[in-house]
């Protein structure tokens, strides 16, 4: 059995039939080509599958795609506008956020919400904000500075 799922992903409207069990992350990256949502763990730990539904972040590997039907999804490919990165992927770039790059997706889009929320953001709140993202080759540090400038900068530009 197979259901029609609607939804919005980056400003597109798309469609796709699937099993009811598909999870978001499934739906976005078979579905829909979209490989920047990752899948570090199948246990909801890691944070990899991070995306925003309906303007908040989500671990897209614990909820089904037919439950966020009628939403309104953005992966990290939907951050940046054409060549022009999100302040916060800039932030990343500029403060050496990343190593391998496998978490930084979920990371960024994390950093996002918490930072829509907040653009004044001591350590001590963007260390508790990822508690439930994991990068394996880093100590953080500068995922800390890249989120604090991001959000810096994203706070500057709804100024």
């Amino acid at each position: 059995m197979t259901s029609p799922v609607s939804m919005t992903v980056n400003g597109k409207a798309v469609t796709a039939t699937v099993e009811p069990r598909t999870l978001l992350v499934q739906y976005l990256r078979e579905h829909l080509g979209l490989t920047g949502t990752h899948v570090g763990c199948d246990t909801s730990q890691c944070g990899a599958c991070v995306v925003h539904l309906d303007g908040k972040s989500i671990k897209s590997c614990t909820i089904l795609a037919v439950q966020a039907a009628g939403g309104t999804v953005t992966t990290i490919e939907g951050l940046a506008k054409g060549s022009e990165l999100h302040p916060m992927q800039a932030a990343f770039r500029e403060h050496h956020g990343l190593q391998c790059g496998f978490c930084t997706p979920g990371m960024v889009m994390s950093a996002v919400d918490l930072a829509q929320r907040k653009s004044d953001l001591s350590e001590h709140e963007v260390r508790e904000w990822l508690e439930g993202n994991i990068c394996r080759c880093t100590g953080y540090h500068n995922i800390v500075k890249a989120i604090q400038a991001g959000a810096a900068a994203m706070g500057s530009a709804k100024a």
